[in-house]
């Protein structure tokens, strides 16, 4: 049966992300659902600082290098950890019938989208209360964030729609693989062809 609520999960990133920016984020103790959930928040809260380290021109080529690195790990975490809250879903509901509408996308996907709204509506809070901006600044930073509040409000009822739908069979999802071939040397031609000058 599925036991997962959206409010739930709106707060769980609202909390983490809060708690992170005061002590770094560690691997999450629950192994349910919610961890799943909170381990894809982890991976979209490092992504989210290691993308503003990669945008410093003051470090050097070194810096850069590393955070592009970091981000592809990343990146394939946070992919790795839409899949599991997926296929953890998928196996609460258990099959859908074959003639069941089924949505283009995935909850873990929704998830996800909710998890990077957590990031910019604390972000964007931070600008909107920033002493050392202009009032342009912060009052443009402020109506940006009642559209992100508004956005997340919206999606995270979306998602309670979806997953009561899920829950008695009125609609499914396909459990899709990313694929992602950057990070694969298999499949990624720059490193399994060699390289010539």
């Amino acid at each position: 049966m599925l036991e997962i609520d959206a409010d739930a999960i709106v707060d769980l990133h609202r909390r983490r992300t809060e708690d992170w920016h005061l002590e770094p984020p560690a691997a999450a103790g629950d192994g349910g659902l919610m961890g799943l959930i909170e381990d894809n928040h982890r991976h979209n809260f490092e992504l989210w600082h290691e993308e503003d380290r990669a945008r410093r021109e003051d470090q050097g080529f070194e810096y850069v290098y590393r955070a592009k690195r970091a981000i592809d790990r990343l990146n394939q975490a946070r992919n790795d950890a839409v899949e599991r809250i997926d296929a953890a879903i998928t196996e609460a509901v258990g099959p859908f019938a074959d003639d069941c509408p089924i949505n283009s996308e995935t909850p873990g996907m929704v998830i996800d989208r909710l998890s990077i709204l957590a990031l910019k509506a604390y972000h964007m809070a931070e600008q909107a209360a920033r002493t050392d901006a202009t009032a342009d600044h912060v009052a443009a930073c402020a109506a940006r964030l009642e559209i992100i509040e508004t956005q997340r409000r919206d999606l995270a009822a979306a998602l309670a729609q979806l997953l009561a739908e899920f829950a008695v069979g009125t609609r499914g999802f396909r459990l899709y693989r990313q694929f992602k071939m950057y990070n694969d040397p298999n499949l990624n031609p720059q490193l399994y062809r060699p390289q010539r000058g």
